[in-house]
């Protein structure tokens, strides 16, 4: 049979439409009668992980056509699709985020997806997190996590830290957070302020009449945001700042390891703490430019639902790229720096690498995904290939799970849990790559014994982490290729 290519990718929770990224003259098409309802339930009937707990998924759902058309009729393809994913009775996660799938989702323009994929975004060049305050929960703060080179944003005076508090003169809210920050407009106006604890330790967000006009442009993000080596005692420490598996940047990351090499690093601190995830194989190629001991043993295994078991594989640790050597460190400890924005292909990494060498995790819990996604397109093997023309939608589905060569993957939600668990705080950020900056404060005493780890007094109420720019604009993600036959 013909072999059709297939996307897979692991994505944070999505219940956004995308923005995109670059200007078509063409209107999207209009779908014909029912033509995207009945994708929606083909797709998923045939390929959801959850397939068999969705009752209206089940193969003898329906008695015949009729039947089939009217359930359909009955929807839009957005509620369609929303309602026919997994929702376990009682389930707390359920009633957290209406299902325990919050990763599946769907597009009305696969060519915005596409674009998604390649590690490229319509962005002012923030990258953002965002906080409910604690003493009032309908309001949001966002406080500035870094700025992209070469954005917008890198020509304006922003800095890491800064706090946000809405957007053309409107105050953020859980209500209108995602139309004034992701809207369609290329133009806003963020407003910033001054973030102050009054006698009781309560929060004060007060206006600075610091205001920026930002525009979003397309970007396409390097990775590789730091690299350096810190000299401590003995010690020779490779540090990499690490924000994104995206193989087109796979020979610079190559590269950015023959630094480490030929500076003849003892130690290495990946932070990963903004890196929401990418391809598989990228991070089969990173755990393998860790370690180098391990070609050909097993770094991942992937799981589908039983009607497409055939499907499942192995990954393995590999040695080169395009023909080329690694610059394998051969290390048996590694520190990895994270967050709750800390995901999937990230997280692989974490788990893959657990069975084989030391792996010191600090910082907070990370996201929690162990799940794969495939990208659907309305077309006989789902591929591109034929797709129907009278539509642009698409799914990126839930389809299979992972686990590590010893057969963990229990972190779905909860997250791995840290060795040496240290929260960022808004008033402590620090500078990104700066030994006193407090997570690689900590991995550098762990490393040379020079000091403890101690748990910072807690003297204010810590913010309740919300979101981030990455998984709000569908850059958090872990994507690679199979075969259908």
């Amino acid at each position: 049979m013909r072999k059709q290519q297939l996307y897979l990718l692991c994505f944070f929770a999505a219940f956004l439409s995308f923005q995109s990224c670059q200007d078509y003259d063409d209107k999207l098409p209009e779908p014909t009668d029912l033509d995207v309802q009945k994708f929606i339930w083909r797709g998923l009937n045939e390929l959801y992980l959850w397939q068999t707990d969705v009752p209206n998924l089940a193969d003898n759902r329906f008695n015949n056509n009729l039947e089939y058309y009217d359930f359909l009729e009955q929807y839009t393809p957005e509620d369609l699709f929303q309602s026919l994913l997994y929702r376990p009775p009682g389930s707390d996660d359920a009633a957290q985020y209406g299902a325990v799938d919050r990763d599946s989702w769907i597009v009305s323009d696969y060519l915005t997806l596409e674009q998604q994929l390649d590690g490229t975004s319509k962005s002012n060049g923030i990258e953002f997190g965002l906080s409910a305050l604690p003493n009032n929960s309908n309001q949001i703060i966002g406080y500035v996590q870094y700025i992209i080179p070469n954005s917008d944003a890198s020509t304006k005076d922003i800095k890491r830290g800064e706090v946000f508090y809405g957007i053309n003169g409107i105050s953020l809210t859980q209500n209108n957070f995602r139309s004034l920050l992701f809207s369609s407009n290329e133009n806003y106006v963020m407003n910033f302020a001054d973030l102050t604890y009054d006698s009781n330790n309560n929060p004060v967000i007060t206006p600075n009449g610091k205001s920026f006009d930002l525009t979003k442009t397309t970007l396409a993000e390097n990775p590789i945001f730091l690299k350096k080596v810190i000299t401590n005692g003995t010690h020779k420490i490779g540090y990499l700042m690490y924000n994104g598996f995206y193989p087109s940047y796979d020979t610079q990351l190559n590269d950015a390891f023959g630094y480490f090499k030929s500076e003849n690093v003892t130690d290495l601190v990946l932070d990963l703490r903004y890196n929401g995830g990418g391809s598989v194989a990228t991070a089969a190629r990173l755990a393998s430019l860790i370690t180098g001991q391990f070609t050909g043993k097993i770094f991942n295994e992937l799981a589908y639902n039983e009607k497409k078991s055939f499907l499942n594989r192995k990954y393995t640790f590999v040695s080169t790229l395009s023909g080329n050597p690694l610059n394998s460190l051969n290390l048996s400890t590694v520190y990895v720096l994270t967050t709750r924005s800390t995901a999937s292909a990230s997280e692989l990494i974490i788990n893959g690498l657990d069975p084989y060498i030391n792996v010191i995790q600090i910082g907070d819990y990370t996201y929690g995904k162990n799940v794969a996604s495939v990208t659907l397109y309305d077309s006989p093997t789902y591929t591109k290939a034929n797709v129907n023309p009278s539509h642009r939608y698409a799914m990126q589905l839930i389809v299979a799970y992972s686990v590590n060569a010893a057969g963990f993957g229990d972190y779905f939600y909860t997250g791995l849990k840290p060795d040496y668990q240290l929260t960022e705080r808004i008033k402590t950020l620090g500078v990104l790559g700066d030994p006193s900056e407090p997570l690689l404060s900590t991995a550098i005493g762990k490393i040379t014994g020079t000091s403890k780890f101690i748990v910072p007094e807690k003297t204010i109420p810590d913010f309740k982490y919300l979101n981030d720019s990455k998984i709000l604009r569908g850059q958090n993600m872990m994507y690679f290729s199979t075969e259908i036959q």
